[in-house]
């Protein structure tokens, strides 16, 4: 473990899926190392679930107990007391991410067809409410302000956001980002943030405007993916594909620091009780922890390993819980095809899964 004091200083499934299968300073003014015992989470339990189709975001109601899965054309929901299936929503063509809005008792899915359309479903029952069509491609990311009550979807080929009044899922504008988008955060006061991933990038957005307001540079980081928000002490946490972690001041818009993590990171996330960050690794099958020990002190606590290609995660912040999903695979196609135009390895039938991991 180590001790980091913060000094001045494409496509994300098919470069995470197709890798996957086949000291002194850490930050960028220096810092001081400390040797201490790793990261205590453990492999709790392995829920197999089995079906067709790959995976991205995950999204996790701790109040209502259910972990929304995007799984291809639709989204599975679990009980992660149970472990077991409660829901399943469909009508998806290509399912990314889910938002939920527990005042307005919806939640959103981004479907990145050409053009995308949201699914908009209601959290109790689970039904779906309407589909409202998007005028974008490639819906990716989808986030919910609730300074606002407005939808936001992040839509990787056009470089754009598009806004939706969440109460009545009109289309209010979309948003050119010079950049192309990865994850995004609302910090709960009007303003989102979203990781350029091509231009190495981080930018502001007013919610409320729909203008993006500020961009910085996040180097040392490239190629920027996951993003996590600690709303309290304002820290963003970017998990970048040169197995770094980014750690942000939105405010003075610089890297306060940067800590190493594994390969492949698809997702990042944030506990506020625990005040820890995680990193998930897919191609190091592994999920980096960090403690913010003060608003500019970051402590390495380590790795966890997990398994191959669980890339994606989402924390229960009422048990503390990290969960993660992740699939057997096949080889490689030697061929694009229109259903595949990636190349995406085949996934092992009855081979998909989610891993619950716990603190000790």
């Amino acid at each position: 473990m180590r001790s980091v004091s913060a000094s001045t200083g494409s496509n994300r499934l098919a470069s995470t899926l197709v890798a996957c299968f086949m000291g002194a300073a850490a930050s960028q003014g220096g810092a001081a190392v400390a040797a201490t015992p790793p990261a205590g989470y453990h492999l709790v339990h392995t829920y197999r679930l089995g079906g067709a189709g790959f995976w991205d975001y995950l999204t996790l109601d701790s109040a209502a107990r259910r972990l929304y899965i995007s799984r291809g054309t639709h989204v599975l929901v679990l009980d992660v007391d149970t472990g077991k299936v409660i829901g399943d929503i469909p009508r998806g063509h290509r399912v990314h991410g889910i938002a939920l809005a527990p005042e307005l008792n919806r939640g959103f899915i981004s479907d990145g067809t050409d053009p995308s359309n949201v699914i908009v479903f209601d959290l109790k029952t689970l039904k779906i409410v309407t589909v409202v069509p998007m005028p974008n491609k490639d819906s990716d990311c989808i986030v919910y302000d609730p300074a606002t009550q407005r939808v936001f979807t992040f839509n990787g080929d056009d470089d754009t956001a598009t806004a939706i009044d969440a109460n009545s899922d009109r289309v209010l504008g979309t948003i050119a980002l010079g950049g192309e988008p990865e994850f995004a955060v609302a910090d709960g006061a009007g303003h989102l943030y979203n990781n350029l991933e091509n231009k190495s990038e981080q930018i502001q957005i007013d919610s409320r405007t729909l203008r993006v307001t500020d961009r910085w540079p996040l180097a040392p980081c490239e190629n920027p993916s996951g993003l996590a928000m600690d709303l309290q002490h304002r820290r963003l946490f970017a998990g970048c594909h040169n197995e770094t972690m980014a750690i942000v001041d939105p405010d003075a818009h610089r890297v306060l620091t940067t800590v190493p993590i594994g390969a492949g990171v698809d997702a990042n996330a944030f506990d506020p009780a625990a005040q820890l960050a995680f990193s998930s690794n897919g191609m190091s099958g592994n999920l980096t922890v960090v403690r913010e020990a003060a608003p500019d002190r970051f402590v390495e606590l380590g790795e966890v390993t997990t398994q191959p290609a669980a890339r994606t995660m989402a924390v229960d912040l009422r048990t503390h819980h990290v969960f993660l999903v992740t699939a057997n695979m096949g080889p490689r196609p030697a061929k694009a095809t229109p259903e595949n135009p990636r190349r995406f390895p085949t996934m092992l039938p009855g081979s998909f899964r989610v891993l619950e991991y716990a603190p000790q």
